[in-house]
């Protein structure tokens, strides 16, 4: 897949931008907070019709006006030459395909995978339970309707729950929320541990071909609860009632699952060093693509927000031979690349305009 041309009008600091894109490779240069980052979002919004960085679409429009909108053109290798349209509200979406209103998610999520590397994925190492569950759960809702259908009854649900504990409602009422949270439950647990076997074995082999090392990588899927089936889910949530009620809180849950990172067996965030945990957030993201492209059949596009010059020669080297020489790749950083990297479309970016720099200034 290839993107041809993206228009933008009032996506969070851009006004208006209508920018062509020619060649394989391009790269968005400026200062820090003008809008480098606010582009690739937008490209990447195409994927799941979910951003990579917030949840709130209101967010993403510009102050003071009432929607934004998305325009992509590109070349597929199922639709051939396709356009995509998004127009976003504070509340909801609309999505256009080649002139068709998508009216079912299920008939547009697989169709235009991308992959976001950004310098915040040390995060996915370092940081909180949550960015990781984030990960996994973007991963699988860009290819998955039925999972993204089961995430958004189970927080539904925790959320009716959640509420009914906080006023201390009776056993009767909680428990009837009970039930389509452990439905939901049990299929989530599920869909994540066999997609995680899958990135885990994509990750080991992507790492294995950047850190040039012999230690192993693995992703280990850690459920929060002993349960699997919808009858042992709703067993545990009763047996857990009285504890919830007394935190005014689900304790207990896929929501609060995690996924251990491991070099050679070992906690990453102990044990890695910073070289380490790099190669290895990076062959998170080139699992996601690997796994995207299986699902789809669509080679994604590359978005890489700021990355490049934080990697050392050799481990640049290996992870630009990784990607390949076909795929198109999307850049941002506050100075322009390195030769080595390949020639590049070049724009200088300001408050939230882009100018395209002339071949050879």
């Amino acid at each position: 897949m290839r993107l041809t041309r993206i228009t933008l009008q009032h996506f969070r600091n851009i006004k208006l931008a209508e920018l062509p894109l020619r060649g394989r490779q391009h790269f968005f240069v400026g200062e820090n907070a003008q809008g480098k980052t606010n582009l690739l979002e937008a490209i990447g919004f195409i994927t799941a019709l979910r951003s990579f960085r917030t949840s709130e679409n209101k967010l993403l429009i510009e102050q003071g006006e009432p929607e934004a909108a998305i325009a992509c053109e590109l070349e597929h290798e199922r639709f051939k030459e396709t356009r995509v349209v998004i127009r976003l509200r504070a509340g909801s979406k609309e999505v256009v395909c080649d002139n068709e209103k998508v009216t079912r998610m299920g008939e547009y999520l697989g169709r235009f995978p991308t992959v976001v590397f950004s310098s915040q994925d040390q995060q996915l190492v370092r940081g909180a339970p949550a960015g990781r569950r984030r990960w996994v759960d973007l991963t699988l809702a860009a290819m998955d309707e039925f999972y993204l259908r089961m995430l958004q009854q189970y927080h539904r649900a925790l959320a009716e729950r959640n509420a009914l504990l906080k006023r201390g409602a009776d056993a009767g009422e909680i428990e009837a929320f009970e039930k389509p949270l452990a439905v939901a439950a049990a299929e989530l647990v599920a869909k994540r541990a066999a997609t995680v076997a899958v990135l885990s074995a994509l990750a080991a082999n992507s790492y294995a071909d950047i850190s040039l090392s012999a230690e192993t990588a693995e992703i280990i899927y850690q459920p929060d609860g002993k349960a699997a089936s919808e009858q042992e889910w709703l067993a545990l949530f009763a047996k857990n009632r009285p504890r919830d009620l007394l935190m005014k809180a689900t304790t207990t849950g896929p929501h609060r699952d995690d996924y251990d990172l491991r070099l050679a067996g070992r906690a990453a965030r102990d044990f890695g060093s910073e070289g380490q945990q790099r190669s290895l957030v990076l062959s998170l993201r080139l699992a996601q693509l690997a796994f995207f492209r299986e699902r789809s059949g669509v080679e994604p596009i590359l978005l890489a927000d700021d990355v490049l010059g934080e990697l050392d020669p050799g481990r640049r080297a290996r992870f630009w031979a990784t990607i390949g020489t076909t795929r198109q790749v999307i850049a941002t950083g506050t100075r322009l690349p390195e030769s080595d990297l390949g020639a590049w479309q070049i724009f200088q970016v300001r408050d939230g305009a882009f100018v395209e720099e002339s071949p050879g200034a």
